[in-house]
């Protein structure tokens, strides 16, 4: 029994060790986290005090402020909305599912790519997706009769975005997921397009869309990143230094053989080096292992 509470007790550590951490997922899990629970005391005092708001959608009264309107005069209004948005959930299950997503994509991403960048795909990716439902829902005819009363609510587009990102970065990137086995980032990527693509005539067509702006910059910022495009203006004015061309005289050409040997041993260290990764998370590889991830992410 006691060594039942030494590990629910390291457990614990791990997970207030991570929640409090200076990484970016971190950080960006601990400010949903922080909305999300004054959502449910908003909810609570309303309750309490049988506060009835009565809001456009019939959302409570604090989250029609942070939610992001369809409506043009709506959001004119509340313009920061747009950047709120992406920090709001109003279900639990909505709120656990992102932030499961936002955690798995985020380690992935943090394997090849660094922190600032994460905030950058994050955020960008997020107003991104909330111009996509905004353009959306003032253009299509479809959604004419609902638009006063059209809201998106949560952190899927800019979740979309962190794991389009590492996916244009290296689609070739293999992860393992539980009963489909091992597959690469990019096919992994066209089937949550493809859903969405197919959802958009179903339940929260807003949703979908948003989903779809999200993964639309991912893609476009993971593009810029392998091409190392940046957004710093100071690097359009550096210098590249020429590149030596090196002549190897012991060149010999690599047979089936060896090529099929090479791939498969870089598979099994691939696998190695994820489950250790899903064990004790990104912190626990060596040196070593990151430089290996990085550059079999970069392939």
């Amino acid at each position: 029994m006691f060594n039942q509470y030494q590990q629910q007790g390291g457990f614990l550590n791990r997970f207030f060790s991570f929640m409090f951490s200076k990484q970016a997922v971190s950080r960006l899990i601990l400010i949903n986290t922080c909305v999300y629970l004054l959502v449910l005391l908003n909810g609570l005092n309303d309750f309490l005090f049988n506060i009835k708001d009565v809001f456009p959608g019939g959302l409570p009264a604090l989250v029609y402020y942070l939610a992001l309107p369809a409506d043009l005069i709506q959001l004119v209004a509340r313009p920061w909305t747009a950047f709120t948005t992406m920090f709001l959930h109003a279900s639990f299950w909505h709120f656990l599912l992102n932030m499961m997503m936002l955690y798995f994509s985020g380690v992935i991403f943090l394997s090849v790519l660094n922190q600032s960048k994460l905030w950058i795909s994050y955020i960008a990716g997020g107003f991104a997706g909330s111009l996509a439902f905004v353009a959306a829902y003032n253009f299509f005819p479809a959604f004419e009769n609902i638009l006063p009363i059209s809201y998106a609510i949560g952190a899927s587009a800019a979740v979309m975005a962190v794991l389009f990102t590492i996916a244009a970065y290296s689609p070739n990137m293999s992860l393992r997921l539980f009963l489909f086995g091992q597959i690469q980032l990019k096919y992994l990527a066209l089937v949550f397009v493809l859903i969405d693509v197919l959802s958009i005539t179903a339940a929260n067509p807003g949703g979908h869309i948003a989903h779809l702006g999200g993964a639309l910059f991912g893609v476009f910022y993971g593009l810029m990143l392998r091409k190392k495009i940046s957004f710093s203006i100071s690097s359009l004015f550096k210098r590249k230094p020429r590149m030596k061309k090196k002549v190897n005289s012991n060149f010999r050409p690599e047979t089936d053989d060896d090529y099929r040997n090479r791939k498969a041993a870089e598979n099994k260290r691939l696998d190695a080096i994820l489950d250790k990764i899903s064990k004790g998370g990104y912190e626990s590889l060596t040196k070593e292992e990151k430089d290996f991830l990085f550059r079999h992410g970069k392939k």
